[in-house]
């Protein structure tokens, strides 16, 4: 049988498709942009009927009807990373949190600690072979796809096909949902405070070296960052995702990925976030490619890109250097993510910058202006980056470099680049805690 016979035969709605899924199942759901929101919609609405369904997830963009609290004792979300639509939920205790590294996820799926009987996923249509690309969110999808008893697919002719080890055989799909529809957008617009996010970004440029190898996320600080990177020469990308701000600096040249030592010439990544712009240019374009977050988070994978630059961000810094950037204090926010995955892989990097970047204050919901260098963690505070592992922290107000460096001169650094307002008070519970 041809594999145009075999896609047709597996094509259902998605409410037969749904059918499958049985009280007590654990199902995997691709993430990010990539929602498959036509077979969730179906799985919402059969609900009532079951019951004990996990649904083990990452970040997921978009209505989250799935983890409403009408689901309760029918869904269940299991999340690795606590995305905004499913924050309430985690903290309110009608859903899970799984604390892993995001270069472990998949191999949660892969080696069945968490065994999957459906993968719900999200496929471009199939090329002339019969092989349909996961498109734009790779990294945390093809292994549990692999993994799963069945896998149900919508097939989106919207659907970008990005290359690297994205795709799965039309053979592989049990149940085929043609669809046709926008995949969602992230506009990387301006955030608040962008002085002082612009203020970062130089400070950070000032790090990074020509030739170097860049993990890009999205954000404020990512996107200034871009800004000031016209004066470089040969930058590279890996990196667990990026954004569109890479497009201009590509088309001038900048990133050429010349200099990489691993996959010269390429970027790599796991997905991407972004607006239609990014996902026209990423459609079947050779320098892009995609590949397994256990491949591309693997710390020991990124060290081997000489130069590698990497850029992640903490909710607070103790004066120590540990870095809490998934809770604030005992109420889980979000997750470790990559944070700790390229921190530690561009540590063992030949010239690596791994960086820790932040404004210095952050204002509460009450208006009050508190400190992000803090001379301890607030009580319960999760710490995702070690102190053994931190080696730049960047603010507004400069760099602090702490790998080597004793407690003594860590504390005196860090009050360097705390906000002004702060440091008298900072120096004083630094005494009173013997660390200066």
């Amino acid at each position: 049988m041809s594999w145009k016979s075999i896609y047709q035969s597996r094509v259902v709605s998605a409410d037969e498709a749904v059918k499958v899924i049985k009280s007590g199942d654990r199902i995997f759901l691709t993430g990010n942009v990539s929602v498959p929101k036509i077979s969730l919609a179906a799985l919402v609405k059969r609900a009532p009927q079951l019951s004990g369904i996990e649904i083990c997830q990452a970040l997921t963009i978009g209505p989250a009807d799935f983890v409403s609290p009408e689901m309760e004792g029918h869904l269940r979300v299991n999340t690795m990373f606590i995305s905004a639509n499913v924050r309430k939920a985690v903290q309110e205790g009608r859903a899970d949190f799984t604390p892993v590294l995001l270069s472990e996820f998949p191999l949660l799926f892969k080696n069945k600690v968490l065994p999957v009987d459906v993968a719900l996923v999200h496929v471009s249509p199939p090329d002339e072979h019969g092989f349909c690309s996961l498109g734009v969110e790779v990294g945390l999808s093809k292994s549990p796809a692999e993994s799963a008893k069945i896998v149900i697919a919508e097939v989106n002719e919207q659907m970008p096909r990005t290359l690297g080890d994205s795709f799965l055989h039309v053979s592989r799909l049990d149940y085929v949902i043609p669809v046709n529809y926008p995949i969602a957008e992230m506009p990387m617009g301006e955030e608040g405070g962008s002085d002082v996010v612009e203020r970062i970004g130089m400070n950070i440029a000032d790090l990074i070296p020509d030739g170097a190898t860049m993990q890009m996320g999205i954000g404020a600080i990512p996107d200034s960052v871009l800004k000031f990177l016209a004066h470089k020469k040969n930058l590279g990308i890996h990196s667990e995702l990026f954004s569109e701000g890479v497009i201009d600096l590509v088309d001038r040249g900048i990133i050429n990925n010349a200099a990489k030592t691993l996959h010269p010439g390429k970027i790599v990544a796991g997905f991407v976030l972004g607006t239609k712009r990014l996902y026209d240019w990423i459609d079947d374009n050779p320098m892009i490619e995609l590949h397994r977050s256990e491949y591309v988070n693997d710390p020991f994978v990124i060290s081997q890109n000489d130069r590698m630059v990497a850029i992640n961000s903490a909710i607070e810094i103790d004066l120590t250097g540990q870095v809490c950037a998934d809770s604030i204090g005992p109420k889980l926010y979000s997750g470790v993510g990559g944070q700790l995955d390229f921190i530690y892989g561009a540590s063992r990097s030949k010239g690596g910058v791994p960086i820790i970047a932040m404004p210095s204050t952050s204002t509460m919901r009450d208006g009050t202006v508190v400190s992000k260098i803090t001379a301890m963690l607030k009580q319960g505070s999760g710490v995702v980056t070690s102190r053994n592992h931190i080696r730049f922290v960047v603010t507004e107000f400069g760099v602090a470099e702490l790998y080597g460096k004793t407690i003594r001169q860590r504390t005196q650094a860090l009050i360097n680049v705390a906000h002004p307002e702060f440091r008298d008070e900072l120096t004083k519970k630094a005494h009173e805690l013997c660390y200066i």
